[in-house]
């Protein structure tokens, strides 16, 4: 073979190894995933999944509380307690802002004013409210404490009767004391009635708007029974409230109107127009019988 054909034949040899390379590499299987790689995958996978799935429901993972129910005072309860009772933590915090400005939780109505509350909590609880009787008005107990005030009272009805004012004469067993017009010194001669009891016979009647009956000496906490045959009713004309101008907060200044009852007469009219009879209330479990009966000479339309 002469030169130019040598060339030939190994540019010919070198082609083909080239080709049989080229060949051979690109048969070759690409790698395969290992089981590493395939665990690593999955566990990505189930990360995201679960990530998504736990993002969406975030907003409901709340932790659930079962209501608990024990006395407590509003005015003394501390946040553990208030939770435990099924209150929120903002109600809560609602409450120690309250307390922090002076407010005074004073009767069990005042806490039904609770921001949130509805009625079926607030009818659950009522029966574990308990008021301690340091957060009451200081006139309340001027003189002493109930123990001393009784005890002051007893000997007023046994000291020798004389014409004196600290000392008033008690009235016979024949004689009576008009409830609605008698003053504090009239109603201390009545047997078992003190400086204490005459106030509060009068400080009642006043909040009442008149008295329209004996048995509501009743309502005045340790009222003496034996005290009450001295009493009359004479020609009784109570304060009325008209129910179709006033407010829910002077609705409920009344001793018998009640927060939710002020506020069924407010949605009443609101929904149905003018009251013309308390009879018109008498399907909501706020209003039952006895409470109209005992409302209605208090009431004007």
């Amino acid at each position: 073979m002469n030169r130019n054909d040598r060339r030939v034949a190994i540019a010919a040899v070198c082609v083909g190894v080239l080709a049989l390379v080229g060949i051979w590499l690109g048969g070759e299987n690409p790698p395969t995933r290992t089981q590493s790689d395939e665990d690593t995958r999955d566990y990505r996978e189930s990360r995201l999944s679960r990530g998504s799935r736990d993002s969406s429901n975030c907003y409901y993972a709340v932790e659930s509380r079962v209501a608990e129910r024990f006395p407590f005072d509003p005015n003394t309860a501390d946040s553990t307690q208030l939770l435990r009772l099924g209150l929120q933590p903002w109600q809560v915090k609602n409450i120690y802002k309250y307390r922090a400005k002076g407010g005074v939780y004073r009767q069990k109505e005042d806490f039904a004013q609770l921001y949130g509350l509805t009625v079926k909590q607030y009818r659950e609880l009522e029966p574990y409210i308990r008021i301690s009787s340091d957060y009451q008005p200081a006139a309340t107990v001027v003189g002493g404490t109930r123990g001393n005030r009784d005890s002051r009272e007893s000997r007023e009805t046994r000291e020798p009767r004389d014409s004196s004012q600290r000392y008033p004469i008690k009235i016979k067993e024949n004689e009576h004391v008009v409830l609605n017009t008698a003053d504090t010194m009239q109603l201390r001669t009545v047997p078992g009635i003190g400086t204490y009891y005459a106030k509060e016979i009068v400080r009642h009647g006043q909040w009442l708007g008149g008295y329209v009956s004996i048995d509501q000496l009743d309502e005045i906490e340790g009222f003496p029974q034996e005290s009450k045959k001295y009493f009359v009713i004479q020609g009784a004309s109570p304060k009325k409230l008209n129910v179709n101008k006033l407010n829910l907060q002077q609705l409920r200044k009344h001793p018998y109107i009640n927060y939710y009852q002020a506020k069924t007469i407010v949605d009443y009219r609101r929904l149905h127009g003018k009251i013309t009879s308390l009879d018109d209330l008498r399907l909501s479990k706020d209003f039952p019988p006895e409470a109209i009966r005992r409302l209605e000479p208090y009431v004007e339309f």
